[in-house]
């Protein structure tokens, strides 16, 4: 009798049940001619026995952990993984099977697995809306895989949903979610969709309309403390109804003007004008509510054992950082990390037992007594980064970016276009000392080429030193966010991959001045009418439309024309709609213009 669940577990997710050192160590071992006595019964049990005199039976219908190991390890251990790997080696080659979907899995089947219970909890969920990313499952790796809100849930086997892998606590509430969303996104033929739920109104969040209106009028320099109040308590109130997405942009808004009052330098007008302006798109926006205004989730998550690769780190002050971090198919990010904890994180791997994630992605690692994390150096985890986060042909990663929704009605998650981009060579090293900006082009393994920008951060003054060591070191692998700009990728990096290991430019501390060629930065005309148009409108924003003074009108009036010349009709109309009548509305729909038309150039 053949073994199919068997011979489906690819070493993928082999090491998603354990962990990649075992896979390895089990490959070796066999490769090595320490080949265990292999013996299939009539019923499908395989039962081993190794040279050392470990047995090991995996039963059918039966998971590797729960499977008997003399042993004695707890959990999945390397005999089981060489069970599964002698046994597929022992198999002829069978011709190419029908892929499956997990959305042929019926209600009455998940409800057989999870119970009633466990399935009303996930219809629940499914009422209120999420949205989904999918990855289908192929002749070379028929693994399927949906990336939800808080969680990713993996199918290793065809048809055997005993073999579901997630991060998540609730995995069975977590797989019933996943098999929903395969089974809309069979319907309609897409790979990223948004299931169940409906489409969100303008009327769901007019509580926010008025306040809003005021603070515009009142500009920051004006703002009262009293209508932070009113804010505070809107936040409280969107939260509780788990609107995740207008709710952090509050957050962020009372973050600036509270660093405007304390005259910090974290205050920025066009940061405030834009967080106004992605306030009022989410208010009244038609879309899915996931997407929108965040899924029907807690804030927090907890996780289970959950396996992380640093993608490096970015210093936000002298003394913290934010710590970027590979879990399967996105990127989580651990925000306001010490940076001595941070310098341990940022090139590692880390397995923990105590972590949370949020709804926008944001992953904490909490110390406990019995819950443990443990790190092991980067090493070549990188090379096993999932392809969803791997760029390989620069181009093609420009087109899909220029591809997505308007950001400011996007789902708010952190680290978004944090990916890993492969290296063939990097030339034409320059710095610009007007700009303080470190420029490179990275030349990629199928001939394409990107801009690789970085730009000097008081908080991290040798990052630029060891950033340029790094390039001239025949880097493989460069991490970083990634942009568009006039249909060319950029990159600001956070880590490179040299064969002497991975270097976190931010975290570096024992740096050489780099001598380099002088560069400049150059600006066409389209970009420059918007960015002056966007710095008029954040102007105006932070004095207040109460507050306007002729001369601004004035300026406004040029941007616009500046705008017409540079042939942006319409959000040239917007502005000067807005400098002949300074009222919110108009403020708003000329901003929000702008920053669309900034995003797509």
């Amino acid at each position: 009798m053949t073994r199919p669940d068997l011979l489906a577990l690819t070493p993928d997710a082999l090491a998603a049940l354990t962990n990649r050192g075992l896979v390895k160590r089990a490959v070796k071992e066999l490769d090595a001619g320490v080949v265990p006595a292999l013996d299939t019964d009539p019923a499908g049990a395989v039962r081993v026995k190794f040279p050392d005199g470990t047995t090991t039976t995996l039963p059918p219908g039966t998971t590797l952990d729960a499977a008997h190991c003399s042993c004695g390890a707890a959990g999945v251990c390397r005999h089981r993984i060489a069970v599964v790997l002698a046994y597929q080696r022992t198999q002829e080659a069978s011709a190419p099977t029908e892929l499956w979907s997990p959305g042929a899995v019926t209600d009455a089947e998940l409800a057989a697995l999870m119970g009633d219970r466990t399935l009303r909890r996930a219809r629940r969920a499914h009422q209120a809306g999420y949205r989904a990313k999918l990855r289908r499952p192929t002749q070379d790796d028929q693994t399927a895989q949906a990336e939800l809100p808080t969680c990713t849930v993996t199918f290793l086997v065809p048809g055997d949903l005993s073999y579901v892998h997630t991060d998540a606590v609730n995995k069975d509430e977590a797989t019933a979610l996943a098999v929903w969303a395969f089974r809309e996104a069979d319907e309609q033929g897409a790979d990223t969709i948004d299931v169940g739920g409906s489409p969100t109104t303008a009327t769901d969040l007019t509580a926010v309309t008025d306040l809003l209106d005021q603070l515009l009028l009142d500009g920051t320099t004006n703002a009262s403390e009293v209508l932070d109040v009113a804010w505070q308590r809107l936040h409280r109130d969107l939260t509780a109804q788990r609107l995740h997405w207008p709710a952090a942009v509050i957050t962020d808004l009372l973050a600036q003007l509270t660093a405007y009052r304390n005259r910090s330098a974290d205050y920025e007008a066009e940061r405030f004008a834009a967080l106004l302006t992605e306030l009022h798109a989410r208010t009244t926006a038609t879309g899915p509510r996931a997407e929108v205004l965040g899924p029907d989730e807690p804030a927090e998550t907890p996780l289970k054992r959950v396996r992380l690769t640093a993608l490096g780190a970015r210093l936000r002050t002298g003394t913290t950082a934010d710590v970027y971090f590979a879990s399967g198919d996105v990127v989580l990010v651990q925000r306001d990390t010490p940076r001595r904890t941070g310098q341990h994180l940022a090139a590692s791997n880390v397995v923990s037992e105590s972590a949370t994630r949020s709804a926008s992605r944001a992953v904490t690692l909490k110390t406990s007594r019995v819950a443990k994390t443990s790190l092991t150096p980067v090493g070549t985890a990188w090379n096993h980064l999932a392809q969803a986060l791997v760029i390989e042909d620069y181009t093609a990663a420009a087109t899909t970016l220029a591809e997505l929704p308007p950001r400011q009605v996007r789902a708010r998650v952190e680290a978004e276009l944090v990916r890993a981009l492969r290296v063939a060579e990097v030339t034409d090293l320059a710095y610009d000392p007007a700009a303080q900006r470190l420029t490179a082009t990275l030349h990629s393994p199928t001939g394409t080429t990107c801009l690789l920008e970085a730009t000097h951060r008081a908080v991290a003054p040798n990052a630029l030193d060891a950033l340029t060591t790094a390039l001239r070191a025949t880097p493989t692998t460069i991490t970083g966010t990634i942009r568009r700009h006039r249909g060319t990728l950029v990159v600001d990096p956070l880590a490179v991959h040299t064969p002497t290991g991975v270097v976190v430019p931010d975290l570096t501390t024992d740096t050489t001045p780099q001598p380099l060629q002088p560069g400049t930065t150059t600006s066409d005309p389209l970009s420059a009418a918007i960015d002056s148009a966007l710095t008029v409108l954040a102007e105006a924003a932070h004095r207040g439309l109460d507050h306007l003074t002729a001369s601004l009108l004035t300026r406004v009036r040029e941007v616009g024309t500046h705008l017409h010349n540079a042939g942006l009709h319409t959000a040239a109309t917007h502005t000067t709609a807005f400098a002949d009548a300074p009222t919110p509305t108009t403020w708003l729909t000329a901003h929000l213009r702008l920053l669309v038309t900034a995003d797509a150039r």
